[in-house]
């Protein structure tokens, strides 16, 4: 998609959706979720941490079972406080893709 493209979208967008269109926006150019990668192939493509097979939305989903922090960490001592802090921007920067990947991996 390009930029023409998208301009009536953005300009359609309530206030509120363009100041966060607009924060989703910095924090990529931020790169706020640095060691956070997808790639095709591995984990189905999801966002994970970087050079592990541990997906975003797995870790968002452990939290909601009641995982804490430092339970994640002890269980994935691979990964460090920085890679969850990095996993957590990114789940809170795409919520709808978060959602989409644990609704497609549900297995109940």
């Amino acid at each position: 998609m390009t930029l023409k493209e998208l301009e009536p979208q953005l300009l359609s967008l309530t206030p509120p959706e363009k100041a966060r269109a607009i924060q989703i926006l910095a924090q990529s150019l931020a790169n706020a979720w640095q060691g956070i990668e997808k790639t095709p192939g591995v984990v189905g493509g999801n966002a994970r941490i970087a050079g592990t097979r541990i997906s975003v939305w797995g870790l968002v989903e452990s939290r909601r079972l009641g995982a804490t922090d430092a339970q994640l960490l002890a269980d994935y001592p691979h990964i460090s406080a920085s890679d969850l802090k990095n996993a957590w921007a990114y789940a809170e920067a795409f919520p709808d893709e978060i959602e989409s990947a644990i609704k497609l991996n549900d297995i109940d």
